[in-house]
């Protein structure tokens, strides 16, 4: 690899980020080649390493533009100097930028987790060669299968070979010599059937050696070897009338076609083949890997990048390929991918559009989504204000707010053919109700049943009442309804001088469109986003809150009529009655001499006869 590094002292730009005039003809003379760029601040810090297709067109772009994230709008002031390297292709670019960002670990680029030891299959350098696991890679001339991403599927690989091929465990020196004097004795593994033996010289080097070589096809996803070579010995037992010793070779045919179905979820003819994905949020994306060799998955594995400078998904997963098939070790010369990328020239890349291949991709992508819910639900116990933190600034993203929606207030009317109409205000913050807040109003200035008027009569008495208070305003308020009622909403925050100050959304419950003042096209989310079933879950409690204080108020009017009828019985007594009974069948059901003990005996007859008539 040719490299030059060159050092800058400093830099200006067009806009004042930096002020010495020197550095400004630095990046004009910077090469137009590929290379490794790295950002210096003035206590000689590492802030950032890039890589670059050509040197000067991308280094520049950092200073002759003004950046709408704000940190790399932080990164770009506090840059003072600059190293970069020049090397021979885009390849070597990708491949020495993540070694750098592994070694440094600059504050302002993506952080790679999970940087574990991981296991392997090792088949040892030795005369009758043993298979174990191991997360140690020792230089002795051993063959090392992996690594893999965890012992469950090493211990499964194992279990199968052993079930199918009785391989010594003990670690003795099996050379010919000390077996020729006999040095060893068989151990309680050859008794229980799982080794031949070879230490007494009772299994032959050739046919040892044998069933490693197979052992090496399955560790590598090949079946097919082993079937074939199983089903000629199963015949030839049998042509032979060994039947015994031809149904145990069956269990083995039958052991490996289960394992080999269960592996399969592809066509067989994808072989050697390393397949890419990624999901995202605001705050991390997840990149996962498969392994495909004859159709089967030998490996899965996700890992986590942390954003650091809103990178889109094509640069994440450009890191992601190359630190994965670096982690393990990854020459096949095929990639799947969801999307165009450039990793390099010596792998061809693939965009699958239909058939297995793309089911492949469908696949990994649906592995990626369930390591990011899996993460959330870890973050909620281990880190719930990561978790908070990363839905509110999904939820800024995803309704096109100026602000996080720390603080959301929802409302909704209640009424039956305008009688006893009601309207509820739930508040939700941080992405939780706080019922402590949730407000209920009666309404009092319109009749009928006017949902328009209902909302716009709620939303300005709570904000009135707000500011009057010297109370916060939420950051969002959600009317639950369409166009109407948000053009409500928002006369009522005109007439308080609001308007522009908190966001304002409709919900319609049809197809849970969102729309916005002076907007008639409507915003579609998502079905599964995490910001409509908040949304969704705010609506619906507001409507929970709205209808239960409508049915209580709507049940107290009618027992307070019914008793309030019966001539002679007055506000006070009726009050008496429902705080002592507690309901208008105790009422009804009570003795005269009850009724006479609380209300009087004039009063007591008039209820008890109207009760008690013939």
């Amino acid at each position: 690899m040719l490299a030059l590094i060159l050092t800058l002292p400093g830099i200006c730009n067009i806009f004042g980020v930096m002020e010495t005039p020197a550095l400004e003809i630095q990046l004009q003379t910077l090469p137009q080649s590929p290379g490794v760029y790295q950002y210096y601040d003035k206590n000689g810090r590492i802030l950032y390493v890039g890589k670059a297709k050509n040197l000067k067109k991308r280094v520049t772009s950092y200073f002759n533009k003004t950046h709408d994230n704000h940190r790399t709008s932080v990164m770009v002031k506090r840059i003072h100097d600059i190293k970069h390297i020049v090397v021979a292709s885009e390849t070597d670019a990708l491949l020495l930028e993540n070694n750098l960002i592994k070694k440094y670990q600059p504050r302002f680029n993506v952080m790679l987790k999970d940087d574990k030891t991981y296991p392997w299959i090792c088949i040892k350098n030795e005369r009758f060669p043993r298979v174990f696991p191991t997360r140690r890679l020792i230089k002795d001339g051993s063959e090392y299968y992996g690594p893999f991403t965890n012992f469950k599927t090493v211990n499964t690989l194992l279990d199968l070979i052993k079930g199918l091929y009785q391989l010594r465990t003990c670690n003795y020196d099996l050379s010919s010599e000390k077996i020729k004097n006999g040095k060893y004795k068989v151990c309680l593994e050859y008794h229980l059937g799982n080794c031949k033996g070879p230490c007494e010289a009772f299994q032959e080097e050739k046919e040892y050696n044998e069933n490693i070589e197979a052992i090496r096809q399955i560790v590598k996803g090949n079946f097919k070897d082993s079937l074939q070579q199983f089903r000629h010995q199963m015949k030839a037992h049998s042509e032979i009338m060994e039947f015994e010793d031809a149904q145990r070779i069956k269990e083995k045919i039958d052991v490996l076609e289960n394992y080999q179905s269960k592996s399969t979820v592809v066509n067989p003819n994808i072989n050697n083949v390393d397949v890419f994905s990624i999901v995202s949020d605001e705050g991390y994306g997840y990149v996962n890997f498969l392994q495909i060799s004859h159709g089967a998955i030998i490996r899965s594995h996700t890992i986590e990048m942390k954003k650091k400078l809103d990178e889109s998904d094509k640069e994440l997963l450009e890191l992601g390929i190359v630190e994965i098939r670096q982690r393990f070790h990854s020459n096949s010369k095929e990639v799947y991918v969801p999307f165009k990328v450039d990793v390099g020239e010596d792998v061809v890349i693939h965009i699958p559009k239909l058939g297995d291949k793309k089911k492949i991709i469908d696949f990994s992508i649906r592995n990626a989504r369930y390591y990011r819910q899996e993460q959330f639900k870890q973050m909620k116990i281990v880190d719930p204000d990561r978790h908070v933190n990363r839905i509110m600034a999904q939820m800024k993203e995803d309704l096109r707010l100026s602000e996080e929606p720390r603080h959301i207030e929802c409302f909704d009317n209640s009424n039956i053919q305008g009688t006893n109409p009601v309207a509820a205000c739930v508040v939700f913050k941080n992405g939780k109700p706080s019922k402590k807040d949730y407000r209920k109003f009666n309404i009092k200035t319109v009749e009928g049943p006017d949902d328009f008027a209902s909302m716009e009569e709620v939303v300005f008495r709570r904000y009135k009442r707000l500011l009057e208070e010297e109370e916060p305003l939420p950051q969002l308020i959600i009317v639950d309804g369409g166009k109407g009622q948000l053009s409500s909403g928002v006369k009522a925050l005109e007439a308080l001088g609001l308007r522009g100050k908190i966001a304002i959304i409709g919900i319609a419950k049809r197809l849970e469109e969102l729309y916005y003042p002076g907007d008639s096209i409507p915003l579609y989310l998502d079905k599964k986003s995490e910001t409509l079933k908040i949304i969704q879950q705010l609506r619906n409690e507001a409507h929970r809150f709205g209808i239960t204080f409508h049915r209580n108020k709507r049940s107290k009017t009618a027992l307070n009529t019914e008793l309030e009828a019966i001539t002679g019985i007055g506000d006070k007594t009726v009050v008496e009655l429902l705080t002592h009974f507690r309901s208008l069948k105790r009422i009804k059901e009570a003795s005269l001499e009850d009724l006479s003990n609380l209300v009087g005996q004039a009063k007591a007859k008039i209820i008890y006869n109207n009760y008690h008539r013939e």
